[in-house]
């Protein structure tokens, strides 16, 4: 590269940092923010840290050609917020890294670049949920990526955790299942390209493109005792079950009909298509569990049990008959 080329890049990168910490505000919990090697946080007394990491690639978990900037934007902060969700842990501060090819910073300097939009989806998700953005990196890369550090905080010895199931818990989800990957598929019968998709799709769409982490659900569950164990739901309700049934050490059977499904979903992508960053929890049969919880619907949907030999895991009653919930969630490596 020419020095004059280089000289250009470093201006455009340095101006999209500068546009960047322009539009970021510390919080109670941020001590020191953008500017310096680290930032500093500050935990309240009497609470512990929960930390989540998410890497979101571009033809694997989205694609560039397919999806606004802005909804890049808020998918890759609302995958770690629901993972705090899933804790019962409210938001200290999240960090930011890109990977990123030329054509999307290059215009930097006119704050309509790809990545200049793509922080307008995550800064509008952020304050709607009070999460500072404290830090991040960037760099060169052949392919579009973001990772996504969350940092939260919840008082001590009281997270909620996967393994806390017993049985005769009842399983419940917030929300509803299958809406993300119902919009998904929507979206690639049209032909990709969200912003050319007709308005009367949009509302399909929306579980897909802009999920909204249950934070407010998850603290509200931890404050009043209600969640024995809890997951978010990301990649599959088949393979979310899973992961708390095995970290219990318990096994699961699941009401096919009490399942709630999103706007256009099959009761297949409800179990299996992931994406929906609703939460699972399970809950002691003695627990009053209320229908709606800061305006989200609650559904019982089955029930743990017993963990015994020749029996599956997780077993799913229908109407005539009982099979086995294979996992046929989402798979990091295929």
């Amino acid at each position: 590269m020419a020095h004059g080329q280089r000289t250009q890049m470093r201006g455009a990168e340095l101006d999209l940092l500068r546009q960047i910490r322009s539009r970021v505000s510390g919080g109670a919990g941020v001590a020191l923010g953008i500017g310096d090697d680290c930032a500093l946080l500050r935990p309240r007394a009497g609470q512990e840290i929960a930390v989540t990491t998410d890497l979101s690639i571009d033809g694997r978990h989205f694609r560039v050609g397919w999806y606004s900037p802005e909804a890049v934007g808020h998918r890759t902060l609302a995958r770690g917020l629901s993972d705090l969700a899933a804790m019962g842990a409210r938001p200290l501060a999240a960090f930011v890294s890109l990977g990123l090819p030329k054509d999307l910073v290059k215009s930097a300097r006119t704050g309509k670049s790809w990545v200049s939009r793509f922080y307008d989806g995550l800064l509008a998700l952020a304050e709607a949920h009070k999460t500072p953005v404290a830090g991040g990196d960037m760099a060169e890369s052949p392919v579009a990526l973001a990772d996504i550090v969350l940092v939260g905080a919840v008082p001590r010895g009281r997270a909620l955790l996967r393994s806390g199931a017993r049985p005769g818990d009842g399983i419940y989800v917030t929300g509803a299942l299958g809406g993300s990957a119902a919009g998904l598929a929507k979206l690639a019968e049209l032909g990709g390209a969200a912003r050319r998709v007709p308005a009367r799709w949009a509302a399909m769409l929306q579980p897909h493109l802009y999920p909204q982490p249950r934070l407010a659900q998850g603290e509200w569950l931890r404050r009043r005792g209600i969640a024995a164990a809890a997951i978010d739901l990301s990649d599959g309700l088949s393979t979310d079950l899973a992961h708390i049934c095995e970290e219990s050490g318990v096994a699961a059977e699941v009401d096919a009909a009490a399942i709630p499904l999103g706007l256009g979903a099959t009761l297949d992508q409800a179990l299996h298509g992931g994406e929906d960053y609703e939460l699972l929890f399970t809950a002691r049969a003695g627990k009053r569990v209320p229908a709606r919880v800061a305006g989200v619907a609650i559904t019982r949907i089955g029930r743990v049990v017993r963990r015994q030999r020749n029996r599956p895991q997780v077993a799913l009653i229908g109407d005539v008959a009982t099979q086995p919930l294979e996992e046929r969630g989402w798979q990091h490596f295929i």
